[in-house]
């Protein structure tokens, strides 16, 4: 991020102080503008400054008649220990407004324990999104550990790493995992595996009181494929497969079963167990997802979804 000029940091504090007047301290613009010195006009500038500089956190606290009813629905159709549905924007299929802040919730829920968790997280969009509506908290009692490296095959790295992101949010020890996404060879990931440091970081991933991944959709333009992790005639191969999604970069179909297939005799990623004995939420939601996480669901790999109420209408329609 470029450093900030002197002007810019003081615009900022202005539209923090204007953010927190209105939204906790609950003043009127009219009541800012006076206390603040400035017009009406400034004082909502200000305050939807605040907002989309990501220094307001908006979250929605009252259950939505509706979103209850789908997930209760969807707990019961999958066999889910935990739920949640947020409200979607019906005119955009695709979207995931909303996901970040419930999942923001439901990740500071564990953190805020006073008991000591190791907390495993995948990577993705989405759960970067959900880092960055956490609180700042002071952590140390806890364990975060990543479930996958974030390094492509021409050594690039992933800008949707979120553990070493999650550290600037909260004071925890955190174990990224220094890991190629997929190796060149089963023997290359077994040699990878074997390195103590990361044989360490796979047994407290495998152990984790809670783990939070996101669902991938599989195609020309998803994540494994647009980010350099597989090639065009990997990702044909698994088309012809029946592959319909990815966590954590383990491939499977519709059914939710995992595919025999070069990319998953590679993959570097903690192994989900099916039907865990903790909790295993997927963060997930949008059109291009719907068999994805219909798969990810059938899989009995997660038992805990916070999803959006568009696609979780989809999923219970879906055969």
């Amino acid at each position: 991020m470029a450093k900030l000029s002197n002007a810019e940091i003081r615009k900022l504090d202005d539209a923090a102080r204007a953010g927190w007047l209105y939204y906790v301290a609950g003043q009127t613009q009219d009541e800012i503008a006076k206390k603040l010195n400035i017009s009406r006009q400034s004082a909502q500038r200000m305050v939807a400054l605040s907002v989309s500089q990501g220094l307001i956190k908006v979250r929605l606290d009252h259950p939505v008649a509706k979103c209850m009813d789908l997930a209760v629905k969807l707990k019961s159709r999958f066999g889910l220990l935990s739920c949640e549905v947020v409200p979607s924007d019906g005119s955009d299929a695709s979207s995931t407004l909303g996901l970040a802040q419930a999942g923001a919730a439901e990740i500071e829920r564990h953190l805020r324990s006073t008991e000591p968790k190791v907390l495993a997280i995948g990577t993705g969009r989405v759960l970067r999104a959900c880092v960055d509506e956490l609180s700042s908290l002071d952590c140390e009692q806890h364990k975060i550990v990543a479930l996958l490296g974030n390094i492509a095959s021409d050594g690039s790295a992933s800008k949707y790493d979120v553990v070493v992101r999650m550290a600037e949010h909260i004071n925890a020890k955190h174990y990224p995992m220094p890991l190629p996404v997929l190796p060149s060879s089963k023997k290359e990931k077994e040699q990878l595996h074997a390195q103590s440091y990361v044989a360490n970081n796979l047994k407290l991933s495998e152990n984790a009181d809670v783990t939070f991944v996101g669902v991938g959709n599989l195609g020309t333009y998803s994540p494994l494929h647009l980010d350099g992790f597989i090639t065009s005639e990997e990702l044909d191969e698994l088309e012809k497969k029946g592959a319909v999604g990815e966590i954590i970069s383990w491939v499977f179909d519709r059914q939710g079963n995992l595919l025999n297939c070069a990319v998953n005799q590679r993959v570097a990623s903690t192994p989900l167990k099916v039907g865990p004995d903790k909790a295993v939420y997927a963060i997930a939601a949008g059109e291009e997802k719907v068999d994805a996480i219909l798969g990810a669901l059938r899989s009995k790999m997660i038992n805990g979804l916070i999803t959006n109420e568009y696609t979780a209408e989809r999923l219970l329609s879906s055969e």
